[in-house]
């Protein structure tokens, strides 16, 4: 005799699309994807109102190169964010999504539905990673956009040398820079999913992952540390610098992603591992 409830099926408990338009409904999924795309504008008016608003070719940092083109501006637009803006925005989607259940006391019905733990923790991870893959695109998208209007379509001046690239040679990179810069953000995914898990606070769980990179990013500065600097989950942020190059160099980002990947795949882990065993009360 059966012992399931006619009808149940474990396998359709809570559908992506529901998750989706449950998270997306939220303030804080607006607001800050407001804000995202709100950046590259804001940085626009600033290069065009600023002071100090001159396109200086002779120049070769990256922040001097922006008004080049559209690519270029992308380019800078993506290298001030991703130290914190995208960081923050990671944390939040990945750190948020099942504390605050916990802690608006819908968890515990959740469950009660029925849906099975792992499926419920597995829904709410391919939400979350997916909201954090849009957050690390629209910005350089965003920027791209913005830029072209206001910069021009322009080939793409490379930071420190100078040398000139045809904007239809970097488009396909850049692509591959928007892709690695989502692997890199696996770990603050994967640390702020864990303490998700693991707390009923979700600001508890964003500031946690948050807090890894600013300790990593301290440590980083550290040349004490010598070859472990290596290791740290943001020593290899900046690596697809590289692949802008007119020779491109995928070694450093081959590298980073091997660490960001063996850190996510672990923090999950252990993040699956504390849910089944967690006595959800709230």
């Amino acid at each position: 005799m059966s012992t399931g409830a006619l009808g149940y099926a474990p396998g359709h408990t809570l559908p992506l699309r529901v998750e989706i338009i449950r998270q997306f409904k939220r303030r804080r999924t607006l607001v800050m994807f407001g804000l995202l795309m709100a950046l590259p504008w804001i940085l626009v008016i600033a290069f065009q109102f600023g002071p100090g608003n001159n396109n200086n070719q002779n120049s070769l940092r990256l922040s001097d190169l922006a008004t080049a083109g559209g690519l270029n501006f992308a380019a800078f637009a993506l290298s001030v964010s991703a130290s914190f803006l995208l960081v923050v925005a990671v944390a939040l989607f990945c750190g948020d999504t099942v504390a605050s259940e916990a802690n608006w006391s819908s968890l515990r019905y959740l469950l009660a539905a029925p849906i099975p733990r792992d499926r419920l923790l597995r829904q709410k991870l391919i939400v979350a990673l997916g909201y954090s893959a849009a957050a690390v695109t629209v910005v350089p998208v965003m920027a791209l956009l913005a830029g072209t209007i206001v910069f021009g379509w322009n080939d793409i001046t490379v930071p420190g040398t100078g040398e000139i690239i045809p904007a239809a040679d970097v488009l396909p990179k850049f692509a591959v820079v928007i892709g690695y810069a989502m692997v890199s953000n696996l770990v603050v995914a994967a640390v702020a999913f864990l303490l998700s898990v693991s707390t009923d606070s979700p600001l508890g769980a964003v500031g946690g992952a948050v807090g890894l990179v600013i300790v990593s990013t301290i440590l980083q500065a550290v040349e004490a540390l010598g070859g472990l600097r290596e290791f740290l989950p943001t020593f290899w942020n900046t690596a697809w610098l590289d692949a802008l190059a007119p020779v491109p160099d995928y070694s450093g980002m081959i590298k980073g992603v091997a660490v960001a990947l063996t850190y996510a795949v672990i923090l999950i882990a252990f993040a699956f591992r504390r849910f089944r065993r967690k006595d959800v009360v709230s």
